[in-house]
């Protein structure tokens, strides 16, 4: 049974529909964040880099990130989660940035380098699309949870 071996929670500035996470020395990336971002995918991957897509324009959403010693079950289906997708990632040393607006201090430590597994997941993103349209901004309704794991 797998288990979480560290769990950090996040508020994001999104801007645009976008929000990244890449690794902290974007040096080594062969495509940094924003550069290639396909408007309306959900969840795209990058050699270093995790690209997701808001439902609202510009707003704050809730990020939880978890580490994981191998795949986690599935998420808690009770959460109302609207979206759902698995990637793989392959990342230099494992220290991911956030990116919103630039480069936040937020840092998502996997504890080591190599390829990942990750899950994302998101919830009130049909809310935050209609909050953000008609008053232009919101605060904690979209909400996002990435679980990484090592891929052997």
């Amino acid at each position: 049974m797998a288990q979480r071996l560290s769990r950090q929670e996040f508020d994001v500035d999104v801007n645009y529909h976008r929000f990244g996470l890449q690794e902290d020395d974007d040096a080594l990336l062969p495509v940094p964040y924003p550069d290639d971002f396909e408007y309306g995918q959900f969840l795209q991957v990058f050699p270093g880099r995790l690209d997701l897509f808001s439902a609202g324009h510009s707003h704050a959403a809730r990020l939880v990130a978890e580490v994981w010693d191998s795949r986690p079950e599935e998420v808690d289906p009770a959460h109302n989660w609207e979206v759902l997708e698995e990637a793989s990632l392959t990342v230099p040393y494992g220290e991911l940035a956030i990116w919103d607006t630039g480069r936040t201090e937020d840092i998502v430590n996997l504890g080591g380098g190599g390829d990942w597994g990750v899950r994302a997941a998101s919830s009130g993103r049909a809310e935050v699309a209609r909050i953000t349209e008609q008053a232009g901004t919101a605060e904690g309704v979209e909400q996002y949870l990435l679980q990484f794991w090592p891929l052997r």
